[in-house]
C-alpha cells in the first residue's frame, strides 16, 4: 500500500495537488476525488459510445425506413436541412427535400427497392455501411424503359452526422453492375458473368 501511495505522491508532485499521507481523512477525500475522476473519465467514454450507437441507429433507420420502405416523412427526422450527398456517379443532392426527391424517384423506378446492411462501422462523427440493394425495375431508370427485371447490387456509403442527424453522405453504388443487369435479359437479379 505504501509503494502505491509513493507512486501516487510522485505523480501528483508539482501539480499543485496537496497530498497528505498522515491524515486518514485527507487520504479518504483524495481517494474519493481520484475515484470521481475515474468515473467522469469513464462517463465520457460511455457518452462517446452512446453517440456512436445513436449515429448507427440513425443510419440504419434511414436504410430501413426511408430507402427500403419509402417513408419520406422520416427524412425530416434523420437528415439535416444542410444535408449534402456526393455520389461517385450522378448528381449531388442537397437538403431534406433533395433526399426525398431522389428516394421518391428511385422508388418509382424500383417500387420494391430494399437495402440490407451487411456491415456497419462507426468512428467519431462518421458511419460507414456496406449493403446489398435489390429491386425490380417497374419504371424508367436512367433512360432505360421498365424491364421488370430484378436487380441485385452492392453498395458502400459513408455518412457524417452531427446532433443526431445526417449532414453529409458519400455514396458508392455499383451503378455499372446495375445497368448491366438491366441490359441483359437473363440476369434475374444476378450479376452478369
Amino acid at each position: 500500500m505504501r509503494a502505491w501511495m509513493r507512486t501516487f505522491d510522485s505523480a501528483w508532485s508539482g501539480s499543485g495537488f496537496v497530498y497528505s499521507t498522515g491524515n486518514p481523512f485527507q487520504m479518504k477525500i483524495q481517494l474519493l476525488l481520484l475515484a470521481l475522476c475515474a468515473i467522469v473519465i469513464g462517463g465520457c467514454s460511455t457518452s462517446h459510445s452512446g453517440i456512436l450507437s445513436t449515429n448507427k441507429s440513425v443510419v440504419l433507420r434511414s436504410e430501413a425506413e426511408l430507402w427500403s420502405k419509402g417513408n419520406l416523412a422520416v427524412a425530416d427526422e434523420l437528415y439535416s436541412p444542410t444535408f449534402v450527398c456526393h455520389f461517385v456517379v450522378g448528381p449531388e443532392w442537397q437538403g431534406v427535400q433533395g433526399i426525398k426527391e431522389v428516394v421518391a424517384q428511385h422508388r418509382r423506378s424500383f417500387p420494391d427497392w430494399n437495402e440490407k446492411v451487411e456491415d456497419i462501422i462507426a468512428e467519431g462523427d462518421r458511419v460507414v455501411i456496406r449493403f446489398t440493394s435489390t429491386g425490380t425495375q417497374e419504371g424508367e431508370f436512367q433512360g432505360i424503359a421498365p424491364t421488370r427485371k430484378k436487380v441485385n447490387i452492392r453498395e458502400v456509403a459513408i455518412f457524417r452526422l452531427a446532433d443526431g442527424k445526417i449532414i453529409e453522405q458519400w455514396g458508392l453504388p455499383d451503378l455499372h453492375g446495375l445497368l448491366e443487369q438491366l441490359k441483359h435479359s437473363d440476369t434475374n437479379g444476378q450479376r452478369p458473368k
